[in-house]
């Protein structure tokens, strides 16, 4: 029996493995590989094949309907008038809401990217049929994110 559990690159993983050979599983049974982290920043611009689901005109086009409403409506007070005003307010408002949209998205990727630093770990354990439930209960009892078995 195999049983492939993964797990966030954290002394929980360790702890793991060393609880594993106390309780009788040979160190040469226990297969442990770290993923590669990805070392390119994600795209900022999405491709009509590849999207992330973050978008960044959201927030420009709810920003570029309310200035543009706030421009129609001072626009009768003003000189130029309500249209010429309404499109001042479209495009301040698209342009502010997509700046937004940037400089909230590079806080909040970069806040991500410090959480997602270490990585996560492979650990793939051959174990008699025996010892499958008390592998099961040390992999999750120790912090495991999933878990499969298969022979």
């Amino acid at each position: 029996m195999y049983v492939l559990a993964s797990f966030n690159y954290s002394f929980h993983t360790e702890l793991a493995v060393s609880e594993l050979v106390e309780k009788g599983v040979k160190n040469e049974q226990i297969l442990a590989l770290p993923l590669e982290l990805r070392g390119e920043p994600r795209r900022i611009m999405d491709t009509i094949h590849h999207s992330d689901g973050v978008s960044m005109i959201d927030g420009g086009a709810v920003l570029g309907a309310v200035f543009m409403i706030l421009g129609v409506i001072y626009g009768f007070i003003l000189d130029w008038g309500p249209i010429i005003w309404g499109l001042i307010g479209l495009a301040a408002g698209f342009l502010s809401g997509c700046l937004i949209d940037c400089f909230w998205g590079k806080a909040r990727q970069s806040k991500n990217r410090r959480k997602e630093s270490m990585g996560e770990v492979i650990v793939l354990v051959n174990c008699r049929d025996d010892q499958l439930e008390m592998v099961k209960e040390t992999l999750w009892g120790h912090l495991a994110l999933g878990l499969a078995v298969f022979q």
